[in-house]
């Protein structure tokens, strides 16, 4: 707390070392399943994203969110910071990395994907975001495992390591876009995020 009363999360980027900088947090942030009318909100999100999440436009957007029984918005200050979708193994999703896992495992869910705003980004929302979505499939019951992968080509190595801290491991890689990018598989069984 401050001086003032409200609560501090201590800002990790800092133009002088070994000084810790207070940001106001006005209000927790808020983990909730995604409605119609943040569809234009997590597009915006996705897209400022690529090429570390693949590119969609807004009706592959809606297809997407319409087959994740796992689909959630962080919202901070009443604005969408980030979101996830979670599909099941048996879905009607044409990825060619989600069908690499359909391929190999019965038992699994599969993260399409997760992003957020440049603003939002090193606040801790990500770990936050994984922790709902292990207790949401906990809560779904049936699934052992929760899939994903992460471009090593070209490389998304805050993604990797993040993915590595939580985890996951990787069970394979493969080439995709006609060999334009190289991605790791990753898996994690339920309860370890």
């Amino acid at each position: 707390m401050t001086g003032t009363g409200h609560p501090v999360q201590w800002c990790r980027s800092n133009p002088r070392p070994r000084q810790e900088l207070p940001c106001p947090i006005v209000t927790p942030p808020v983990i909730r399943p995604i409605e119609p009318r943040d569809l234009e909100a997590i597009l915006a999100i996705n897209e400022a994203n690529t090429p570390e999440v693949g590119s969609v436009d807004a009706e592959r957007m809606r297809f997407i969110v319409d087959e994740s029984p796992i689909a959630l918005a962080v919202e901070v200050d009443d604005t969408i910071a980030g979101f996830c979708l979670v599909l099941r193994g048996d879905s009607e999703y044409d990825s060619v990395n989600y069908r690499w896992f359909t391929e190999r495992y019965e038992d699994f869910m599969y993260l399409d994907r997760v992003a957020f705003a440049a603003s939002h980004r090193g606040r801790g929302l990500g770990t936050l975001l994984y922790e709902e979505v292990d207790s949401v499939m906990a809560e779904l019951g049936g699934v052992g495992l929760l899939a994903l992968e992460v471009n090593v080509d070209p490389p998304n190595e805050g993604s990797l390591r993040f993915h590595e801290r939580l985890g996951f491991v990787e069970v394979g890689q493969q080439d995709t876009d006609g060999g334009k990018k190289t991605v790791s598989l990753l898996a994690m069984p339920l309860g370890e995020a």
